[in-house]
């Protein structure tokens, strides 16, 4: 599904430098209408509160990343991308973030869990790729889409062979388009969904055109489910992102 990026954390040629497992969090709030009608100063504050706690765990270790959604989705406002060592920095951090001033109007409406590990799949054109998939380093383009998908059954009973081969097709359209990072993540049996994927990219068209020309690859055929679909515009700073509310 598209070549990622390369990974500053990348071993030299020939040398498999061994890295933590990176627990992955897409997390989309949505505002309640009441935080709108409080005064500015209140506003402002709640979200002072809330970015102090990004930063804290972004001092502790914690990769987050901010993005916003609003006047694109009616369902959610923004999103976090956070990437950390365990899966209890994510519930320490959101109980810290639900007490602030503006946590008290936010709705959890999606969350996604996952990590990363090494693709099963090779890619034949660049084979050293796979490694720097094992650990990434995002919020470097200005666009995210992130979507969770799952696979028909059907899919895991046809041969190793055979999934390679439609996955060699995958990956050459996915090459077409070097302007579109890929972030693939595994979610089997920590959460309702078996992948999140998450694209980064400076052009939006771009990978609109990869996505419908991946529809017309044999492996597309079984896909169960891969909605709902988020389009994010990335902020440096959290502050930013929550200034678009």
């Amino acid at each position: 599904m598209g070549r990622p990026g390369q990974s500053a954390e990348s071993a030299p040629s020939g040398q498999q430098k061994k890295l933590p497992t990176q627990f992955v969090n897409f997390v989309f709030f949505k505002v309640d209408s009441a935080w709108r009608r409080l005064d500015r100063e209140e506003q402002e504050e709640g979200k002072r509160e809330f970015a102090a706690v990004v930063k804290e765990y972004q001092e502790k270790g914690v990769m987050v990343h901010s993005y916003s959604m609003v006047g694109i989705r009616s369902d959610a406002d923004f999103m976090l991308w956070r990437i950390a060592k365990n899966v209890e920095q994510f519930q320490e951090m959101m109980t810290r973030l639900l007490h602030t001033g503006l946590g008290k109007y936010l709705e959890i409406t999606y969350s996604y869990l996952s990590f990363t590990k090494r693709s099963m799949y090779v890619d034949k054109m660049d084979p050293e790729h796979q490694n720097p998939r094992v650990y990434i380093i995002p919020g470097m383009k200005k666009y995210l889409f992130v979507y969770p998908f799952i696979k028909t059954r059907d899919w895991y009973q046809l041969s190793y062979p055979t999934r390679q081969g439609m996955m060699d097709e995958h990956i050459q359209v996915g090459s077409k388009y070097p302007s579109v990072k890929l972030n693939t993540t595994y979610s089997f049996g920590i959460d309702d969904h078996e992948f999140v994927v998450a694209f980064e990219t400076d052009e939006v068209t771009d990978f609109s055109l990869l996505v419908q020309e991946l529809r017309e690859t044999e492996a597309s055929r079984y896909t169960l489910r891969d909605v709902p679909m988020f389009t994010c515009i990335h902020h440096s700073d959290v502050m930013n992102a929550l200034n678009t509310l």
